[in-house]
């Protein structure tokens, strides 16, 4: 009874002396692993704003077609609002 109580006690043991050691890996790589995750997010967000600040100029120049009746139809109601509106009332100081 004793030799079978010691083994068991010697296998928890070792149960528990390799679940540390697997935490204390877990612990190290997942600190690796989100170390890793943030520079990549933030060297893809760099990339990512380089790309769309290199893009911009060719999508407006896309959406010009559809942009330029837009600006056209907000300028006539621009001009139209404009020339509706009455005169501003100056007071002159006596």
């Amino acid at each position: 009874m004793i030799v079978l109580t010691s083994l068991v006690v010697l296998a928890v043991g070792f149960w528990l002396f390799f679940a540390l050691i697997g935490v204390v890996l877990k612990l190290a790589f997942g600190i690796i692993g989100g170390v890793f995750s943030i520079l990549g997010s933030v060297l893809g967000a760099v990339i990512g704003g380089v790309v769309m600040l290199a893009i911009a100029p060719v999508i407006a120049l896309a959406l010009l077609p559809v942009l330029l009746p837009v600006a056209l139809l907000a300028v006539i109601v621009w001009a139209i609002a404009r020339a509706t509106r009455k005169p501003d009332v100056v007071v002159m100081p006596r």
